[in-house]
Protein backbone atom coordinates (compact mmCIF):
# COMPACT_ATOMS: atom_id res chain seq x y z
CA UNK A 1 0.00 0.00 0.00
CA UNK A 2 2.77 2.65 0.67
CA UNK A 3 4.07 1.82 -2.47
CA UNK A 4 0.80 2.48 -4.23
CA UNK A 5 0.32 5.55 -2.11
CA UNK A 6 3.74 6.91 -3.21
CA UNK A 7 2.94 5.73 -6.85
CA UNK A 8 -0.29 7.93 -7.04
CA UNK A 9 0.86 10.68 -4.88
CA UNK A 10 3.24 11.75 -7.81
CA UNK A 11 0.28 10.71 -10.63
CA UNK A 12 -2.39 12.61 -9.18
CA UNK A 13 -2.34 16.52 -7.65
CA UNK A 14 -3.92 16.66 -4.05
CA UNK A 15 -8.01 18.19 -3.84
CA UNK A 16 -9.59 19.10 -0.83
CA UNK A 17 -13.25 18.72 0.13
CA UNK A 18 -15.84 21.63 -0.82
CA UNK A 19 -15.85 23.11 2.65
CA UNK A 20 -14.65 23.17 5.61
CA UNK A 21 -17.53 23.06 7.58
CA UNK A 22 -18.76 20.38 9.30
CA UNK A 23 -22.54 20.55 8.74
CA UNK A 24 -22.28 21.27 5.31
CA UNK A 25 -19.87 18.47 4.78
CA UNK A 26 -22.68 15.91 6.05
CA UNK A 27 -24.83 17.79 3.77
CA UNK A 28 -23.09 17.19 0.88
CA UNK A 29 -22.19 13.60 1.72
CA UNK A 30 -25.71 12.77 1.43
CA UNK A 31 -26.28 14.52 -1.56
CA UNK A 32 -23.62 12.23 -3.11
CA UNK A 33 -25.06 9.12 -1.80
CA UNK A 34 -26.38 6.93 -4.71
CA UNK A 35 -25.49 9.53 -7.40
CA UNK A 36 -22.69 10.73 -9.32
CA UNK A 37 -20.10 13.46 -8.35
CA UNK A 38 -21.56 15.96 -11.00
CA UNK A 39 -25.08 15.90 -9.96
CA UNK A 40 -24.39 15.58 -6.06
CA UNK A 41 -22.23 18.68 -6.54
CA UNK A 42 -24.69 20.29 -8.55
CA UNK A 43 -27.53 19.80 -6.19
CA UNK A 44 -25.20 21.23 -3.22
CA UNK A 45 -24.26 24.08 -5.28
CA UNK A 46 -27.97 25.04 -5.81
CA UNK A 47 -29.00 24.21 -2.20
CA UNK A 48 -25.97 25.92 -0.33
CA UNK A 49 -26.69 28.64 -2.40
CA UNK A 50 -29.90 29.39 -0.86
CA UNK A 51 -29.94 27.48 2.49
CA UNK A 52 -26.46 27.11 4.55
CA UNK A 53 -27.16 26.41 8.34
CA UNK A 54 -29.46 23.56 9.93
CA UNK A 55 -31.87 26.56 10.97
CA UNK A 56 -32.17 27.62 7.46
CA UNK A 57 -33.12 24.15 6.21
CA UNK A 58 -34.95 23.09 9.05
CA UNK A 59 -37.22 26.57 8.24
CA UNK A 60 -37.58 25.79 4.66
CA UNK A 61 -40.69 23.56 3.13
CA UNK A 62 -39.63 20.01 2.00
CA UNK A 63 -41.02 21.71 -1.91
CA UNK A 64 -38.40 23.75 -1.32
CA UNK A 65 -35.34 21.20 -0.86
CA UNK A 66 -36.36 19.16 -3.16
CA UNK A 67 -36.85 21.81 -5.96
CA UNK A 68 -33.35 22.49 -4.69
CA UNK A 69 -31.49 19.37 -5.01
CA UNK A 70 -33.55 17.56 -7.54
CA UNK A 71 -30.68 17.17 -9.84
CA UNK A 72 -28.98 15.34 -7.64
CA UNK A 73 -31.68 11.79 -8.04
CA UNK A 74 -33.54 10.49 -5.22
CA UNK A 75 -34.98 14.19 -4.21
CA UNK A 76 -37.84 12.66 -2.17
CA UNK A 77 -35.84 10.89 0.19
CA UNK A 78 -33.24 13.10 0.62
CA UNK A 79 -34.72 16.37 0.95
CA UNK A 80 -36.50 14.55 3.92
CA UNK A 81 -33.38 12.92 5.56
CA UNK A 82 -31.73 16.67 5.10
CA UNK A 83 -35.10 18.15 7.25
CA UNK A 84 -34.89 15.72 9.65
CA UNK A 85 -31.02 15.96 10.52
CA UNK A 86 -31.15 19.70 10.65
CA UNK A 87 -34.09 19.83 12.73
CA UNK A 88 -32.30 17.06 14.99
CA UNK A 89 -28.86 19.40 15.33
CA UNK A 90 -30.91 22.16 16.12
CA UNK A 91 -32.94 21.02 19.11
CA UNK A 92 -30.09 18.52 20.37
CA UNK A 93 -27.11 20.04 19.32
CA UNK A 94 -27.71 23.48 19.04
CA UNK A 95 -27.29 23.87 15.35
CA UNK A 96 -23.64 22.63 15.56
CA UNK A 97 -22.31 18.96 15.27
CA UNK A 98 -18.54 20.22 16.64
CA UNK A 99 -19.78 18.87 20.12
CA UNK A 100 -20.11 15.26 18.23
CA UNK A 101 -17.04 15.87 16.42
CA UNK A 102 -14.85 16.46 19.44
CA UNK A 103 -15.52 13.10 21.11
CA UNK A 104 -13.13 9.91 20.87
CA UNK A 105 -13.97 9.05 17.19
CA UNK A 106 -15.81 6.00 18.28
CA UNK A 107 -17.91 7.51 20.45
CA UNK A 108 -18.54 10.48 17.41
CA UNK A 109 -18.87 7.77 14.53
CA UNK A 110 -21.37 6.40 16.48
CA UNK A 111 -23.50 9.12 17.28
CA UNK A 112 -23.18 10.20 14.00
CA UNK A 113 -24.81 6.56 12.38
CA UNK A 114 -27.39 7.86 14.78
CA UNK A 115 -28.74 10.33 12.65
CA UNK A 116 -31.28 9.50 10.03
CA UNK A 117 -30.24 8.60 6.41
CA UNK A 118 -26.35 8.66 8.00
CA UNK A 119 -24.78 5.39 7.23
CA UNK A 120 -20.74 4.12 7.26
CA UNK A 121 -19.79 5.81 4.52
CA UNK A 122 -21.22 9.39 5.34
CA UNK A 123 -20.24 9.06 9.17
CA UNK A 124 -16.50 8.44 8.37
CA UNK A 125 -16.34 10.87 5.42
CA UNK A 126 -17.50 13.29 8.33
CA UNK A 127 -15.16 12.45 10.80
CA UNK A 128 -12.00 12.29 8.38
CA UNK A 129 -12.57 15.75 6.29
CA UNK A 130 -14.84 17.54 8.99
CA UNK A 131 -12.76 16.48 12.39
CA UNK A 132 -9.49 14.59 11.28
CA UNK A 133 -9.44 11.79 12.56
CA UNK A 134 -6.69 9.24 11.05
CA UNK A 135 -9.54 6.64 9.58
CA UNK A 136 -10.16 5.30 5.99
CA UNK A 137 -13.40 6.19 4.50
CA UNK A 138 -14.86 3.56 1.45
CA UNK A 139 -16.64 4.91 -1.40
CA UNK A 140 -17.65 2.96 -4.67
CA UNK A 141 -14.48 3.52 -6.14
CA UNK A 142 -12.37 2.43 -3.04
CA UNK A 143 -14.59 -0.44 -2.74
CA UNK A 144 -13.87 -1.66 -6.78
CA UNK A 145 -10.06 -0.83 -6.19
CA UNK A 146 -9.04 -2.32 -3.28
CA UNK A 147 -11.01 -5.74 -4.57
CA UNK A 148 -8.93 -5.48 -7.46
CA UNK A 149 -6.18 -4.92 -6.13
CA UNK A 150 -6.26 -7.65 -3.72
CA UNK A 151 -6.38 -5.92 -0.50
CA UNK A 152 -10.14 -7.60 0.21
CA UNK A 153 -12.15 -10.05 -0.95
CA UNK A 154 -15.12 -9.99 -3.02
CA UNK A 155 -17.48 -10.78 0.10
CA UNK A 156 -16.28 -8.41 2.53
CA UNK A 157 -18.31 -5.56 3.26
CA UNK A 158 -17.89 -1.92 4.68
CA UNK A 159 -16.47 -2.42 7.80
CA UNK A 160 -14.72 -5.51 6.65
CA UNK A 161 -13.06 -3.56 3.87
CA UNK A 162 -12.73 -0.39 6.38
CA UNK A 163 -10.52 -2.01 8.53
CA UNK A 164 -8.41 -4.14 6.34
CA UNK A 165 -7.40 -0.59 4.59
CA UNK A 166 -6.69 0.85 7.64
CA UNK A 167 -4.29 -1.98 8.82
CA UNK A 168 -2.20 -1.96 5.64
CA UNK A 169 -2.54 2.13 4.92
CA UNK A 170 0.79 3.54 7.07
CA UNK A 171 -1.13 5.69 10.20
CA UNK A 172 -1.28 9.63 8.96
CA UNK A 173 -2.09 8.85 5.48
CA UNK A 174 -5.67 7.22 5.20
CA UNK A 175 -6.99 9.67 4.09
CA UNK A 176 -4.46 10.57 1.71
CA UNK A 177 -5.07 6.95 0.86
CA UNK A 178 -8.82 7.27 0.26
CA UNK A 179 -8.35 10.06 -1.63
CA UNK A 180 -5.70 8.86 -4.38
CA UNK A 181 -8.09 5.46 -4.37
CA UNK A 182 -10.65 7.58 -5.36
CA UNK A 183 -9.12 8.95 -8.06
CA UNK A 184 -7.83 6.02 -9.41
CA UNK A 185 -11.42 4.47 -9.09
CA UNK A 186 -12.22 7.17 -11.60
CA UNK A 187 -9.70 7.44 -14.22
CA UNK A 188 -7.98 4.59 -14.62
CA UNK A 189 -9.33 1.73 -12.62
CA UNK A 190 -13.25 2.31 -13.65
CA UNK A 191 -16.22 0.09 -13.51
CA UNK A 192 -16.56 -0.47 -17.10
CA UNK A 193 -13.41 -0.69 -19.53
CA UNK A 194 -10.29 -0.05 -16.80
CA UNK A 195 -7.37 1.33 -18.53
CA UNK A 196 -5.25 -1.30 -17.44
CA UNK A 197 -2.38 -1.04 -20.05
CA UNK A 198 -2.20 3.10 -18.55
CA UNK A 199 -2.69 2.64 -15.28
CA UNK A 200 0.09 4.00 -13.01
CA UNK A 201 0.43 0.76 -10.44
CA UNK A 202 -0.68 -1.95 -12.82
CA UNK A 203 2.43 -4.01 -11.90
CA UNK A 204 0.96 -4.20 -8.12
CA UNK A 205 -2.16 -5.51 -9.49
CA UNK A 206 -3.31 -8.79 -9.62
CA UNK A 207 -6.13 -8.44 -12.89
CA UNK A 208 -4.07 -5.52 -14.45
CA UNK A 209 -0.85 -7.63 -14.86
CA UNK A 210 -3.14 -10.27 -16.46
CA UNK A 211 -5.14 -8.00 -18.64
CA UNK A 212 -2.77 -5.70 -20.05
CA UNK A 213 1.10 -5.45 -20.50
CA UNK A 214 3.51 -3.38 -18.90
CA UNK A 215 2.21 -0.51 -17.64
CA UNK A 216 2.87 3.00 -19.81
CA UNK A 217 5.58 4.01 -16.83
CA UNK A 218 7.34 0.92 -16.86
CA UNK A 219 7.25 1.04 -20.63
CA UNK A 220 8.59 4.88 -20.24
CA UNK A 221 11.79 3.36 -18.04
CA UNK A 222 12.46 0.50 -20.20
CA UNK A 223 12.86 2.99 -23.12
CA UNK A 224 14.86 5.43 -21.84
CA UNK A 225 17.31 2.34 -20.76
Amino acid sequence: MRAILNQLSREFRPWHRYTDDPFLLLVGTILSQNTNDRNSLAAYSRLTSKFKTPEQIASASLDEIKELIKIGGLYQEKSKRLKKISELVLKKYGGNINSILKKPVGEARKELLSLPGVGYKTADVVLAFGAGHDIFPVDTHVFRVSKRLGFVEKKNRYENVKTKLEMITPAGRRIEGHILLIQLGRNYCRARNPRHAECPVNRFCPIGTRCAGPSRHLQRRSHQR
